[in-house]
């Protein structure tokens, strides 16, 4: 894979853009508040790689991210740019790549990872993080 380097330019472009506090984040952050839960956001869970999850349930060890359908490739909304197109892809590809890489860490330290897509319903998603709320109510006795 080339050397990924940006110019100033696009390099102040992306800058505006940021990466946490998305609408969809905010609207799974919304539902969920609703139906009472409480969590933190964008915060730290491991020592063995540098993820922050977009939310976070400590107690019960549950990581959950929101992932954009282009900076996470997403096979059904995705379009790469007609410039550089296979440098993008490469780049896209190797941000899955990690995804699954940074996944994997937390699942061998013992949390649960749910990864939804940005184009998702938030009640769909919100239901997939009360399913594993409740998978470790029903393991601690809560």
């Amino acid at each position: 894979m080339e050397l990924w380097e940006a110019d100033d330019a696009r390099r102040r472009y992306m800058a505006r853009f940021s990466r946490r506090d998305t609408a969809p984040e905010l609207a799974l952050r919304r539902e969920l508040h609703r139906r009472g839960r409480r969590f933190f956001v964008d915060r730290r869970v491991s020592e063995g790689c540098r993820v922050r999850p977009d939310l976070v349930f400590p107690r019960a060890r549950i990581a959950v991210f929101v992932d954009g359908c282009f900076w996470h490739y997403c096979e059904e909304h995705a379009n790469l740019p007609k410039a550089n197109a296979e440098l993008w892809r490469q780049k896209l590809l190797a941000n899955r790549r990690r995804d699954a890489a940074n996944s994997a860490v937390l699942r061998s330290e013992g949390w649960r990872v749910v990864r939804v897509w940005e184009h998702g319903d938030p009640r769909e998603a919100a239901d997939s993080i009360e399913f594993e709320l409740a998978r470790w109510r029903s393991i601690v006795g809560r």
